[in-house]
């Protein structure tokens, strides 16, 4: 099954938003399951995983920025 979450072109500040919403569920769930857990491996990869996700908004925001003002934007959810 495929969900196709975006699919479209938006304007530069648009799409900073939608990916910086999105981005920010995931951080959301991961300090939730952060928050939850004992095990302390568990803990260090969602904390690089936050990490990496903050990182990869921030470089985002570059590129986003190099496009001008419009940015087409595509994303499925794939469930297997």
């Amino acid at each position: 099954m495929t969900i196709h979450l975006i699919q479209g072109r938006f304007e530069e500040k648009e799409a900073l938003a939608i990916i910086t919403k999105m981005i920010d569920v995931k951080v959301k769930f991961h300090e939730d399951k952060i928050k939850h857990s004992d095990n302390e491996e568990d803990i260090k990869m969602r904390e690089t995983r936050i990490k990496n996700l903050q990182k990869e908004l921030y470089d985002c925001q570059k590129v986003l920025k190099t496009y001008g003002k419009s940015v087409s934007i595509q994303s499925d959810i794939h469930l297997s």
